[in-house]
């Protein structure tokens, strides 16, 4: 703090008290607060408006196609969350020194995205179905039971090393345990993330190589998945699904640096990283998928069913691959 501040007004413990009653007293602008910025209410408000944009374009499509139910919810979670992480911080735009904002947009804003990577992380199975089984390394079934779970381990250890970190923050204890915590579930994200990552290129990789050998007897070569492959939407979802498979593990890195730090650290008195690395890459790996959305370009895949070939039947006869509605 300048030295040259005087001492706070009678009756007041010290600055932080008197700015939490008067935030817009003219002496607070040195006075250090839980961000080591202003707060910019444009990029804030602007981040609502776009996820709320984003929520009623998830809405529009299930009401419309009545596919993809959990991958709807998930999506839905976390754009709720990014919608209150952000309103927390237009709480705190306007009182720097109030902790509940603060402590509103930590907590929504490090678990929403670990909702987004569970409804991308439930599409692989079905790019798999679509170019055939014969394709993947592993059975189709083995991607969602092996990424779902640790989605909710991830989402388990954010969700109450915030609330660890909240409680003792507000009762002015130390939030070492609670954000180590956090951490550890950022970490096992950015992990199951890569691994997701590689095991999609893998499969990638495979496809490609089986294509070389075999031409396009190495895909499925029912009707409805043959054109499905075709499609400029298809095409574009699995762009789209890459595309924010990347901005949610970039953005996720970026957050395991930036707590790691603790929160008097640098990472967490930068806003321009934190819009363009947090804001910015969530945005986009919702908007991708709102444009190619995979209840829209999976069709009938988003329903549960699947394409088999069973031994002495014609290849392309629908099966229910037992999950209802994801």
């Amino acid at each position: 703090m300048d030295p040259s501040i005087p001492p706070p007004p009678d009756g007041y413990k010290g600055w932080q008290e008197f700015c939490y009653q008067n935030p817009k007293d003219g002496l607070c602008a040195d006075i250090g607060s839980f961000y080591g910025y202003e707060l910019s209410l444009a990029a804030n408000a602007t981040f609502i408006a776009l996820f709320g944009a984003s929520l009623l374009g998830f809405i529009g499509t299930y009401v419309v196609t009545r596919r993809g139910l959990v991958f709807t919810l998930t999506f839905l979670a976390g754009i709720i969350l990014e919608i209150l992480g952000y309103a927390g911080r237009v709480m705190s735009y306007n009182n720097r020194w109030d902790e509940n904002g603060f402590l509103m947009q930590i907590c929504c804003l490090t678990i929403g995205p670990a909702f987004l990577a569970g409804g991308v992380y439930l599409c692989l199975r079905r790019i798999v179905y679509a170019f055939g089984a014969e394709n993947s390394r592993i059975a189709p079934e083995t991607y969602t039971r092996f990424f779902i779970p640790c989605d909710v381990v991830s989402l388990v250890l954010q969700a109450a090393g915030g609330a660890m970190a909240s409680i003792a923050s507000q009762n002015d204890k130390s939030t070492k345990t609670g954000d180590n915590i956090m951490i550890a579930g950022l970490s096992f994200q950015v992990l199951t993330l890569l691994i997701f990552m590689a095991v999609s290129i893998d499969f990638g990789l495979n496809v490609l190589r089986r294509r070389r050998r075999l031409g396009t007897e190495a895909f499925d070569q029912s009707e409805d998945l043959v054109k499905l492959r075709g499609s400029f939407g298809f095409k574009g979802l699995l762009v789209a699904l890459a595309l924010a498979t990347i901005c949610i593990f970039w953005r996720s890195v970026y957050r395991v640096a930036e707590l790691s730090e603790g929160w008097d650290g640098p990472l967490m008195k930068r806003q321009d990283l934190f819009i363009g690395f947090e804001g910015v890459m969530i945005v986009v790996a919702c908007f991708v998928l709102n444009v190619f959305h995979p209840s829209v370009f999976f069709g009938e895949m988003m329903d549960g069913k699947r394409v088999v070939e069973e031994k002495g039947k014609k290849s392309g006869e629908l099966t229910s691959d037992g999950d209802g509605t994801v």
